[in-house]
């Protein structure tokens, strides 16, 4: 088995723009999942991905790698901080009204525990905690398959209107 997530068949790239103000964050969420629609580039490079998709909840899995690796030789922090943002954007995403589109304002990080490629595959599901009308928090943890807290955070996003940019 392969140590990345992805295959020759998955696509990587953006979602055109007519389409992100045209269909619900879920339904688009729902589509990456199926491979629908392409993923983020990043995931392929920090080898991670969206896995499930449901109003008000996200799952991103992945396997940090060797190439991710600070001097010290464990994961870099930024690792964790990217499949976290990823985490609890999304699930925020998938509550975004059509026609509207969001950004992350702030997050916050907490690392627990170091990781390193021996800690394999890792599952991080945020969830919404508020959702207003211009704001909306979350929050997401990051565990190992046996459940082992390596990090959690929050995050708030901003709720945009094209027409008013």
């Amino acid at each position: 088995m392969s140590k990345y997530w992805y295959d020759e068949s998955q696509r990587f790239g953006t979602i055109p723009q007519d389409v992100l103000l045209s269909t619900s964050g879920l339904e688009l969420a729902r589509k990456i999942v199926a491979g629908e629609l392409p993923a983020p580039s990043m995931g392929k490079a920090l080898n991670f991905r969206m896995a499930e998709a449901d109003e008000g909840r996200v799952v991103f899995r992945g396997s940090p790698l060797d190439d991710h690796y600070n001097p010290a030789g464990t994961v870099h922090g930024g690792w964790a901080s990217a499949i976290l943002d990823s985490s609890l954007a999304c699930c925020v995403w998938t509550m975004v009204p059509v026609g509207f589109f969001y950004t992350t304002a702030e997050f916050k990080v907490n690392l627990i525990r170091p990781m390193t490629e021996k800690t394999g595959e890792v599952i991080c599901e945020g969830t919404v905690v508020h959702m207003g009308r211009k704001l909306a928090t979350s929050q997401a943890t990051l565990k190992t398959l046996d459940g082992k807290l390596i990090a959690h955070g929050t995050e708030t996003c901003a709720i945009l209107n094209p027409k008013d940019l």
